[in-house]
């Protein structure tokens, strides 16, 4: 397995990421999302696992979505919708390349990388083979509405044009941009085979997110990580992991 840059582009904004790649071509494509203040560096476990199985494996920083992130943006011009284009941006860089198979896509993404994944996929429709969601952050519509994300308090009523989270600004456009969205029916349409992977003691994203999600797909498989966080730990992908690579090896 190699392991290179990349780097591709999406409104004048650069994405910067890192390739898994195995030996052969033809490869299907894997691509990896973050969650919400963190780094591509927390997918490259899940990244190394899908390249063991054939899959060119891509992980990237959102624009504007990490702490600590490679790629350009600011903070305040991130939303969901923001990463759905970049995730947009990844997927037509790595279907570019030569020796990757477009026609074979995958989506894994973790935390609010798990609901730009969800999205993305009810909108790419049959271009993306399978999805996975690890504890995926479906509840950001519900905190939005509620004034509550995360580390942020505001006023739902009167967004304010910065709002502080935590180390992290965010800009009116984070909440703004879901507060009127159902995310269940926006995941809904995606009729491809979907694993959701979600920590029992889930105190960020409560499990009921999962099984209403289980309930809104036609091909669904939901695996509850017993006394797993928001977040798994070495001790959660030792149960996790195996369960994605059973996933995505159907059919291979």
């Amino acid at each position: 397995m190699k392991k290179h840059k990349f780097s591709c582009e999406r409104d004048g904004l650069t994405i910067r990421g890192n390739l898994f790649q195995p030996e052969g071509e033809s490869l299907p494509i894997a691509i990896l999302s973050h969650g919400f203040m963190a780094n591509q560096s927390t997918m490259k476990g899940y990244a190394q696992a899908a390249a063991e199985l054939g899959f060119a494996a891509f992980t990237y920083d959102f624009c504007g979505g990490c702490l600590w992130g490679r790629s350009d943006g600011k903070t305040t011009d991130m939303s969901v919708l923001t990463e759905v284009e970049d995730l947009k941006a990844v997927m037509a860089y790595a279907a570019s390349l030569p020796f990757t198979d477009e026609s074979r896509v995958v989506l894994i993404g973790a935390s609010q990388g798990g609901f730009v994944s969800a999205l993305t996929a009810a909108q790419m429709g049959n271009k993306i083979e399978r999805l996975v969601l690890f504890y995926p952050a479906l509840c950001i519509p519900d905190d939005a509405r509620k004034g509550q994300m995360m580390f942020a308090k505001f006023d739902p009523a009167e967004v304010p044009s910065v709002i502080r989270c935590g180390p992290m600004k965010l800009g009116h456009v984070y909440p703004e941009a879901v507060m009127g969205m159902d995310p269940f029916k926006e995941i809904a349409p995606y009729q491809g085979q979907v694993l959701i992977l979600h920590g029992s003691e889930d105190k960020i994203v409560d499990l009921s997110y999962a099984k209403r999600a289980r309930e809104a797909y036609v091909h669904c498989q939901l695996r509850v990580v017993m006394g797993a966080g928001h977040g798994f730990s070495k001790r959660d992908d030792a149960t996790a992991i195996p369960q994605m690579r059973d996933f995505l090896s159907e059919d291979l």
